[in-house]
Order: structure tokens, then C-alpha cells, then sequence
């Protein structure tokens, strides 16, 4: 069968390249052809054929969507145009709510003249309507075939607004339960070839978008001031050009290592984390965080009134109570980050019970294999389409 697969950012390439692997297991002859970056291009391999990487569709924020509101008309027309040429079996989409619900739409609304009919269309991470912009779940009864969901409080949600919805799992689970153990062979290795010293590292995860580095590395920068007996590492992304980082880095002793965030997390003794699914990778690794989030005044402004949330975290979200500290827009001042740092260190205040958290929160998870069974249930759906 042929499958069309849009993700728009770094989480949806890293959940796009697990749910590939789970449909070739499922589906060997499959075609896949697909929006996203270079893990779903090497689990894809010979299958696989990418349209455009995410790199030059990802937007974030408020004011920075509308700024860019002709580009991605010109990308939406594309797609569109994309999939109706191609006439995939079915078309996946991974959460970027705001351009795959129009491909949703799209597909139910086009005059489709093949045989079979119509693309089904499964939508696997389902936006965060429990967060802002109730009215998309209208939309996703109208024009989404089967909704695959990766947290457990959705289900109830959902069902509530007449979904049923499938859960299999957190496909994060299966990042984690993937990646090796950390041995002291292993830290040594890391440190060398990174050129890192022996003190102990604090990770800065600063985001995978140019805004977020703009907004938040700068008072990640300054907290590390504040530790010299601590070595600072932010976590860079090749698809960001060097002099991004640079600008904010100089004069200061924080080391860059680019494209292995994992792997400086799970080296580190805690984290300065920018909100989004890092704060979840974070907690799941077992590496204390603090989440820290600044944007633009605009984009903070009209959120506040858009979203409807006690917090920002999915490690908060998850666990329905504080395990992390945010720091969000005025709050995340390089005194209040430090302070809130020092809690959660080995010795901290903080420290033991947010371990024990992490505990309970890998439980709440479930197990690992979410992607497998995700793309086991979507093959067997459409095997029984096609043989009705």
C-alpha cells in the first residue's frame, strides 16, 4: 500500500521514523512518501521518498505564523497538489495541527477519480485541542478516519466528544528503551569527542527553531555564570546555521555539540529545557529540569488568552501536578533558573523526589513497542477497507 506522511517539526521526524519502521514490519511492499527530516529518511530507506524536509516548514509562534502566512499557502498548495497526484492509500499525519488539518480536509473534499475511491485518513498525535482550539475537534470527526492518541488522559477526553480514539502508548517510550546505557566508558567517550572537561555537565536544551534560541538561550547563557564548578553544554541542531548559537555564546564557556541532544542529556546531572517534548524526553532519561520558556511579547500575550492549561509541561500535563518547576516569559530570569537548579542537582532539596517522580511517570507511559502496535492497528484498518 501507499502511505503519505506529513510532520512538520524535529518530534514528528523522530515519531514519523518509529511508526515507518512499525508499517514496514506490518507492510513489507510499502510505499511511503513523506513530509519530514533525516530519521524518517533512514527508516524509510528504499521505500521511502522524502518531499520536503521539515526544516523548511516549521514555524513557531503566534506572530511568527503570521508573518509567514504566504509561505505556507505556497506549501499547502503544494501538498495538496502533492498527495492528489500521487493517490496514496491512506494519508498520515503527525500532530502540526495547523497545516495537516487542511490536508484532512483536503482529502475528504477533493474529486477523487481512481477506483478506490478516496485516501482514508489517520491522524497519529492528535492535536492538543485539550489545550486551545476546541472547535479542531469539529474537525476531526469530520475529516479524520481513525485518531491514534500517545497519552492516557486523552482517551476520556475524546471519547467525551464522540471519538474513539486508539491508544497503544507513548511512542517516546520507544526512544528512550532504545537508547544504550550510560557506562563511565561511555561518559569518557562523549566527553572526548566532544572536547568537554571532567566537570559535571547541565544540559541546554534551547528548542529546534530559530525563535527559540533567539528567546531562550541568551538567559540560559547567563545562568551557567553562575556555576563554575559545573560544565554547560547546549544541544544545537545542524538544520540552524552555526552563527545562531555563536552570537549568544561568545564570551561565555558554555560548549556547543551539535545533533546528539539525547546523548547530552543522559551525560548530564540536569537541565535547562525549553517547553515542548524535550521536557518529556528529559524526565523519561531521569535527568532533573527545569523548564524554561520565553517568545516573543505578542505570541505570550495572545496564548495567555487562547490556552486554557495549568501548565505548560507534558511532564506536568501528564502526572496532572508540578513535578518540574516553569519558568515562563518573566519568570525565567537567570537568578530564579539558578535557584531553581540548585534544588533539583544530586544533593538538591528537590532532588530525591523528583527522581521518584520520573519513576512514577515512566509508569504512567507504558510500556515500549507504542509505534509497532500503532502501525499494526493502521494496516489492519485499511486491509479490512480494502477488502470490504
Amino acid at each position: 500500500m501507499k502511505y503519505y506522511i506529513i510532520a512538520g517539526e524535529a518530534s514528528g521526524d523522530l515519531h514519523g521514523s518509529n511508526l515507518i519502521r512499525g508499517l514496514l514490519e506490518a507492510d513489507p511492499q510499502a510505499e511511503i512518501r513523506f513530509w519530514g527530516g533525516d530519521k524518517m529518511i533512514a527508516a524509510a530507506g528504499t521505500h521511502g521518498t522524502l518531499v520536503r524536509h521539515y526544516k523548511e516548514a516549521s514555524i513557531m509562534g503566534f506572530w511568527e505564523v503570521l508573518k509567514n502566512l504566504r509561505r505556507i499557502g505556497r506549501q499547502m498548495r503544494f501538498c495538496r497538489e502533492d498527495i492528489a497526484m500521487w493517490g496514496p492509500d491512506v494519508l498520515i499525519l503527525i500532530d502540526y495541527p495547523g497545516f495537516n488539518l487542511r490536508m484532512a480536509r483536503f482529502v475528504h473534499t477533493h474529486r477523487w477519480t481512481r477506483p478506490q475511491g478516496r485516501p482514508q485518513v489517520f491522524y497519529y498525535i492528535a492535536p492538543k485541542v485539550w489545550a486551545w482550539k476546541e472547535k479542531r475537534v469539529a474537525k476531526l470527526r469530520e475529516y479524520v478516519d481513525k485518531l491514534f492518541i500517545i497519552f492516557p488522559f486523552e482517551i476520556a477526553y475524546f471519547r467525551r466528544h464522540g471519538i474513539e480514539a486508539f491508544y497503544a502508548g507513548n511512542p517516546l517510550m520507544d526512544s528512550v528503551s532504545q537508547r544504550p546505557t550510560v557506562t563511565p566508558e561511555a561518559a569518557e567517550a562523549f566527553r572526548r569527542e566532544n572536547n568537554l572537561d571532567q566537570r559535571p555537565i547541565i544540559a541546554l536544551v534551547a528548542g529546534s527553531r530559530s525563535s527559540e534560541i533567539q528567546y531562550n538561550l541568551p538567559h540560559m547563557v547567563a545562568v551557567s555564570r553562575l556555576f563554575p564548578d559545573y560544565q554547560f553544554v547546549v544541544t544545537g541542531v545542524s538544520w540552524l546555521d552555526r552563527s545562531l548559537y555563536d552570537k549568544y555564546l561568545a564570551g561565555s564557556d558554555v560548549r556547543f555539540v551539535c545533533d546528539k541532544t539525547y546523548e547530552t542529556i543522559a551525560q548530564s546531572a540536569a537541565a535547562l529545557v525549553t517547553s515542548g517534548t524535550a521536557t518529556l524526553e528529559t524526565a523519561l532519561l531521569r535527568v532533573p529540569e527545569v523548564v524554561c520558556f520565553r517568545s516573543s511579547a505578542i505570541s505570550i500575550w495572545i496564548a495567555k488568552r487562547l490556552v486554557k492549561l495549568r501548565f505548560i509541561s507534558l511532564v506536568n500535563l501528564v502526572m496532572d501536578r508540578e513535578v518540574v518547576r516553569e519558568l515562563i516569559q518573566e519568570d525565567f530570569t537567570p537568578e530564579i533558573a539558578a535557584h531553581e537548579l540548585r534544588a533539583i542537582l544530586p544533593g538538591g532539596t528537590k532532588h530525591a523526589r523528583m527522581m521518584q517522580d520520573f519513576e512514577a511517570l515512566r509508569v504512567a507511559m507504558g510500556e515500549p513497542g507504542a509505534s509497532q502496535r500503532v502501525a499494526a492497528e493502521m494496516v489492519r484498518l485499511l486491509n479490512e477497507k480494502h477488502s470490504a
